[in-house]
């Protein structure tokens, strides 16, 4: 933030150090002062006030932050992230880590806002933030507080002589994820001149699908038709399918154009109840398809914001994959991690009890290099390998962002799948970016997919570097060729 932040000591309501495991509903950190006002009228300014936490205290839990706000005049965001602050700012020494609720603009009275939020245990400092940012108007802030949730528990290593599933016998799976819009001759391509034996099929709805009304069912009903013909070009072509869902019911619409798993997905029972039962409905369907690898259960779950009554993912993924095995018990699940399914996620996140699963993650760190002028188009140019947000981003600093990944496997002895990978095609050093990610992925063994194939032109292999020519290019590009050395190996 480049703005003044104002830091104020707070009156702190602790639990005890005699009580080593305080109970869910304890009150971690408290402001007992009277509503807080902040305003700004500078939209290319701050209005900030910043406390420091008690970090000692908050190791290695899962809280709720919550406040009540009431807002005046608060003008449109100039990013998503910017707007009324109800936020922590939490520093571990690998990463710096912003978790915050949505919070509307415009006017508004009195409501409760709050977000679940995993404490890392090896955090340094956690600091509350409130205030506006990039935004005019006043707001003000009332009964301020961190409680707890649950500590986060690991659950105990696994047998050392305990085999590996992989859930299947290839050397390995690699492969792109596709467009729900990909042909038969697409495909083809893909198979047999690419050589991927792998692909990430979406079941993806689009921002403006839900804002027509239609209903969810009637989506998801005309995509199962449309991956059942996918499943007959993938049998004939000898690729193996995942089968992903990527907009579950009471998904909340994202920047990147679709349905992402948030929102009333965490908020809202029926909307779980809505994702058991569409599950169910897909293992009716597809019962004993050995085309399909594995079905993975939700594209990036983000379960920052679970309400009360909501199962957050740990136990939602559980639920819905025990209803999926009383139906076809043999079928592969596929597991991401929480925090929209990055490696951090699996910090927090315990192995389901549950046989024959595949855990996988996604892999766009670091962020600021992989999406540069996706969401920003002013963003200056930034280049792999060299300084990135104050650190040297190389092979090696690639390895430490997928450490949580490399441990959760190693102390779990479970596969990994890497669901997504890529880097914007204009990103200086794109070819060395993923040069370096797919030799640590086939080092650990892991299969991938990389995103995407004749999917938007930005992420396209086919489709050179300059920014402003989205066609494909006579001559094979260098990212092409990072890829095709793997693919060429299936």
């Amino acid at each position: 933030m480049t703005n003044i932040t104002l830091f104020a000591s707070a009156l702190v309501a602790l639990v005890t150090a005699a009580a080593a495991e305080p109970p869910p509903g304890t009150v971690l950190f408290q402001l007992p002062l009277g509503p807080i006002t902040l305003t700004n009228a500078d939209s290319n300014g701050s209005a900030l006030k910043s406390f420091a936490l008690p970090i000692e205290h908050l190791r290695g839990t899962r809280v709720s932050l919550s406040a009540l706000i009431k807002a005046r005049d608060i003008s449109a965001k100039p990013q998503p992230w910017n707007g009324v602050k109800l936020m922590l700012k939490i520093e571990t020494p690998g990463r710096t880590e912003w978790p915050q609720p949505t919070v509307p603009v415009g006017t508004f009275d009195w409501r409760s806002v709050s977000s679940r939020i995993v404490i890392p245990a090896d955090a340094t400092s956690a600091v509350l933030i409130l205030g506006l940012e990039r935004v005019t108007g006043a707001a003000e802030f009332a009964q301020v507080k961190v409680v707890l949730n649950r500590l986060v528990q690991s659950a105990p290593p696994a047998p050392p002589d305990q085999p590996i599933f992989r859930g299947h016998v290839e050397p390995r799976l690699r492969g792109a994820m596709v467009s729900p819009e990909m042909t038969e001759a697409d495909l083809a391509v893909l198979a047999a001149q690419w050589h991927a034996n792998l692909i990430r099929w979406q079941l993806i709805r689009s921002n403006a699908d839900l804002r027509s009304g239609r209903s969810y069912d009637a989506w998801l009903a005309g995509l199962l038709d449309k991956t059942d013909r996918v499943l007959g070009w993938a049998k004939q072509h000898h690729v193996r399918v995942v089968l992903d869902l990527h907009s579950p019911p009471g998904g909340k619409p994202s920047e990147g154009g679709y349905v992402a798993a948030m929102g009333e997905f965490f908020t809202r029972p029926a909307a779980q109840e809505h994702f058991v039962a569409v599950w169910q409905r897909i293992a009716r369907r597809y019962r004993g398809n050995t085309v399909i690898w594995g079905f993975d259960l939700v594209n990036e779950p983000v379960d920052d914001q679970t309400a009360e009554g909501c199962q957050d993912w740990q136990s939602l993924a559980l639920t819905a994959g025990q209803a999926v095995r009383e139906i076809d018990p043999e079928r592969i699940l596929i597991i991401e991690p929480p925090r929209w399914g990055s490696p951090a996620g699996w910090e927090d996140f315990n192995p389901l009890p549950l046989p024959r699963v595949v855990y996988s993650f996604h892999m766009y760190e670091p962020s600021r290099f992989t999406h540069q002028r996706v969401f920003d188009k002013q963003q200056s140019s930034v280049q792999y390998p060299g300084p990135i947000d104050g650190h040297m981003w190389n092979r090696d600093r690639l390895t430490q962002a997928m450490q949580p990944a490399i441990d959760f496997a190693r102390k779990y002895r479970v596969h990994l799948y890497v669901g997504e990978f890529s880097a914007i095609r204009w990103a200086p050093g794109a070819d060395r970016y993923l040069a370096d990610l797919t030799s640590i992925f086939e080092e650990h063994g892991w299969d991938w997919s990389y995103h995407a194939f004749r999917e938007w032109s930005g992420w396209s292999l086919e489709c050179g570097s300059d920014e402003q020519d989205d066609r494909p290019v006579a001559r094979p590009t260098s990212r092409f060729a990072v890829i095709e050395h793997w693919l060429q190996q299936n």
